[in-house]
């Protein structure tokens, strides 16, 4: 088994998964228009408060937190799905590498994840004002984010019983999350305790990393990125324990 066919089966795979998300775009679509409309309408109360660079900055970075946690059902819908038809067993039957088939579910799942973040910052940048004069810092931030969403929606989605435990979890601890973590209103103005909770939630680290790669802090922007990939590489260890079998294919769940 060569790499070149190896990489041959995970472009089919990928072409295959990015076809059956685009067939069903609504929580696509939905993910990448609500933080756009959040902005236009809440972005005034944010300047209002904190004035017209902190108040844009905390308004797009609170939005894409907030937007991006919720956009786990994408990951998480893309494996349960799988489970809920009854391919799993179809896919222990290939000749493919469990690798493989992961990449090839993960990697259409992860570009949308990312587009999405992007979109919200660069309308931040184009109808906001809001300036990014650290690019690279930036999306190093956002891609340890992104594994982070990836890793935590696939645990999710490989734990939960139904479409309904999936929206739940998702609405319930999405918004919890990306609350205590300080994405929509600052830990400064919280109640004490929610400041000494904060750094469990992967929605502080993100938080505490955009605001630090937009003001160009590089050490604490890469403390951030460094906590995120841990948690992400924790989430998707047990993610993929749970998949896999003690013989190393993906088992039926």
């Amino acid at each position: 088994m060569s790499p070149r066919d190896s990489l041959a089966r995970i472009g089919v795979l990928v072409r295959h998964n990015a076809l059956l998300m685009l067939r069903e775009p609504g929580p696509l679509l939905s993910r990448m228009i609500l933080p756009l409309v959040f902005i236009t309408l809440l972005r005034p109360l944010y300047l209002a408060a904190q004035g017209p660079l902190a108040g844009t900055e905390q308004a797009v970075v609170g939005t894409l937190v907030t937007f991006s946690l919720l956009a786990l059902s994408i990951s998480g819908g893309a494996i349960l799905t799988e489970r809920l038809g009854r391919t799993w067993d179809r896919l222990r039957g290939t000749p493919l590498h469990p690798a493989e088939l992961l990449l090839g579910k993960a990697i259409p799942v992860f570009a949308a994840l990312l587009a999405q973040q992007l979109l919200i910052v660069g309308f931040g940048m184009a109808v906001c004002g809001l300036t990014v004069p650290h690019p690279f810092l930036l999306f190093g931030v956002l891609l340890a984010w992104t594994s982070t969403l990836l890793a935590l929606g696939a645990l999710i989605g490989v734990l939960v019983r139904s479409m309904g435990e999936l929206s739940a979890s998702f609405d319930i601890g999405g918004m919890l999350l990306s609350s205590v973590g300080g994405a929509l209103v600052p830990l400064a103005v919280l109640p004490a305790w929610v400041s000494d909770v904060a750094p469990a939630s992967p929605g502080y680290w993100a938080v505490r990393g955009l605001h630090a790669a937009l003001d160009g802090d590089t050490h604490t922007a890469t403390t951030a990125v460094g906590t995120l990939l841990g948690a992400a590489l924790l989430c998707g260890g047990l993610a993929s324990l749970r998949l896999q079998g003690r013989d190393g294919r993906l088992v039926a769940l």
